[in-house]
């Protein structure tokens, strides 16, 4: 730790402090669940990263690696990206119980998810609205 935030050699934000498995930061010192890489993984591999993650029950470390993705993609797919992410970021709040601010974000997602699926940008074998109706059940959010 460089002053008082975590950074890097390069003076570059970086998360030293653990955390636990809903990606709330813990002591330092404590046990928290392994980190996940800040570097991009390809398309395919991030999805399999980020469902195992979700399935862990680590929705944050989902939005993590699916957050890497979006910010080393192509512009064309940002809405592809940030939509999962922020499904995933629901996902943490439902999990924290914040009920408002999951189906704030849902809401931010599954709007960005719907407006990649009208396009022609790849989806990566994902079926965007069977993914939203998913996190939509997940969440308790009705129709």
């Amino acid at each position: 730790m460089i002053g008082d935030r975590d950074r890097d050699a390069s003076r570059r934000p970086r998360q030293a402090r653990p955390r636990d498995a809903l990606g709330r930061p813990l002591p330092y010192g404590s046990a928290g669940v392994e980190p996940v890489s800040e570097e991009p993984l390809p398309p395919v591999e991030t999805l399999v990263s980020a469902r195992s993650l979700v399935e862990a029950g680590r929705p944050f470390a989902a939005h993590e690696v699916l957050e890497a993705r979006w910010k080393a993609g192509p512009s064309q797919e940002r809405n592809l990206w940030q939509g999962l992410a922020q499904i995933c970021v629901a996902l943490t709040h439902a999990a924290r119980g914040n009920r408002v601010g999951a189906l704030r974000l849902f809401e931010r997602g599954a709007a960005r998810l719907e407006e990649y699926g009208t396009g022609e940008g790849p989806t990566y074998g994902l079926d965007l609205s069977a993914l939203v109706s998913c996190a939509r059940d997940r969440l308790g959010s009705g129709p």
